[in-house]
């Protein structure tokens, strides 16, 4: 019989993620995958599972879940209160949760992203090879609602990490490397400037699809219309109203407003946990 967990409290978003969707941009689909993709990681490996093992991404509320089978679990990623029917248990450890017991992830007390990793995975069905949730496509697992019942893959025999491991903490300020292009001729010597030298903040309008700042606007060079071109992982975008937007994991393939420049992937993971009003630096490099 295969395990299930039930979802009985979906919290404000989870949804179910791996590595994600690679080599399908020309299709028009993105990667999706694990915001914090380290963290999915290593709340695998502290299961023994495979490192891309399918995972429970939450956002800011958290989530709970009544497996029908004794299970092993690890909440990482953004720290959070974690409970076993009412009793805490350690956050970012491996936890044993009787069948018919309910694990409760709480709110997050710093960062935006826990992540719920189970011995075997989420055996959700795959689409283009991914059992990751694509909010822009729609591929994938809908988000989780209160009711719902996930399939458990079977427990890996890869050796497991000890039962405790160092986690990131979420920044208290967000540093973005940035190469420059393929857009940046479109915006004044000025613009440039402040991209690199202004501090900008999270805004409240983030998500999965691209992190939205809030600070000075960046002005433009040229005021013509942009033909619809590829888009990137970690490209930063500028609207019309000139305040940069950094994409991430669910972000379109193809877009018509300037890229001024591509964040490294590797810095992502930080800009998954950046709270809403979490200073922004961009840096060349």
């Amino acid at each position: 019989m295969t395990p299930k967990l039930t979802v009985v409290r979906s919290g404000a978003l989870t949804t179910v993620q791996d590595s994600g969707r690679r080599g399908h941009a020309h299709l028009g689909v993105p990667r999706s995958g694990a915001v914090d993709a380290p963290a999915m990681r290593l709340a695998n490996r502290l299961l023994g599972n495979a490192p891309d093992a399918a995972v429970l991404e939450t956002t800011l509320t958290g989530c709970a879940l009544q497996p029908d089978h004794t299970v092993t679990v690890v909440v990482g990623g953004a720290p959070c209160p974690v409970t076993v029917d009412g009793r805490p248990v350690p956050w970012g450890a491996p936890v044993r949760v009787p069948a018919g017991a309910v694990l409760n992830a709480g709110a997050v007390t710093a960062g935006v992203r826990s992540y719920l990793a189970v011995a075997g995975g989420i055996a959700a069905e795959p689409v283009l090879g991914s059992r990751s949730t694509d909010l822009l496509s729609g591929l994938g697992p809908s988000p989780l609602c209160d009711g719902d019942v996930l399939p458990l893959g079977a427990p890996a025999r890869q050796a497991a990490l000890p039962g405790a491991a160092p986690w990131p903490a979420p920044p208290a300020e967000l540093i973005l490397p940035l190469r420059l292009g393929p857009r940046d001729d479109w915006f004044t010597p000025a613009a440039l400037r402040t991209l690199t030298s202004a501090t900008y903040r999270v805004s409240p309008h983030s998500n999965r699809i691209g992190l939205r700042t809030e600070g000075p606007p960046l002005a433009r060079a040229s005021t013509g219309e942009l033909p619809s071109e590829g888009m990137v992982l970690g490209a930063v975008q500028v609207p019309p109203d000139g305040r940069p937007v950094v994409f991430l994991h669910d972000h379109p393939t193809t877009g018509g407003y300037p890229v001024i420049g591509v964040v490294a992937e590797t810095a992502l993971a930080s800009a998954a946990q950046a709270a809403v009003g979490t200073p922004v630096r961009f840096t060349l490099g």
